[in-house]
């Protein structure tokens, strides 16, 4: 089956607050999510940040996820995100950190310094559901984090 046959629509970026229609389903299913290195070592700066950016867009474009809010931290991710119902939260974060924890130790050995192991990314993470009335607050609580973003 070609991907680009899949009946699943994905909104434009004006349609943010679009429902997506699957063959038998309707639905809007978002997240607010927030993940740190481990130690919350601050280590999302400069070009380690710009790749995470990359590796984040580039999963949710595989996937054909939305992101429709992103602020990278030196310590920590937000990340407003619309998902299908067939993926779950948790299969979501083990794509979003298993894949970037693997490119980002491989092109950043320098890290290893400061996160020693296999993993970069902290065991857990923080999830929350985002309705319609919720999405703009949690919006604009992720753009206007203290410290500049990517």
């Amino acid at each position: 089956m070609n991907p680009d046959d899949h009946k699943e629509s994905q909104p434009d970026v004006a349609g943010a607050s679009a429902y997506w229609s699957g063959a038998h389903s309707r639905h809007r299913l978002r997240y607010h999510l927030v993940f740190v290195p481990k130690y919350r070592k601050r280590v999302l700066q400069g070009a380690v940040a710009v790749r995470l950016k990359e590796l984040l867009i580039q999963a949710c474009e595989v996937n054909r996820w939305k992101i429709h809010e992103l602020s990278i931290q030196a310590d920590h991710v937000h990340l407003l995100i619309q998902c299908h119902p067939k993926d779950s939260v948790a299969r979501v974060m083990q794509i979003i950190k298993g894949g970037s924890s693997y490119v980002l130790r491989k092109e950043f050995p320098d890290l290893q310094e400061f996160l020693w192991g296999d993993n970069f990314w902290a065991d857990g993470y923080f999830a929350d559901t985002v309705g319609q009335v919720q999405a703009d607050v949690v919006r604009r609580y992720i753009r206007e984090q203290k410290e500049p973003s990517v």
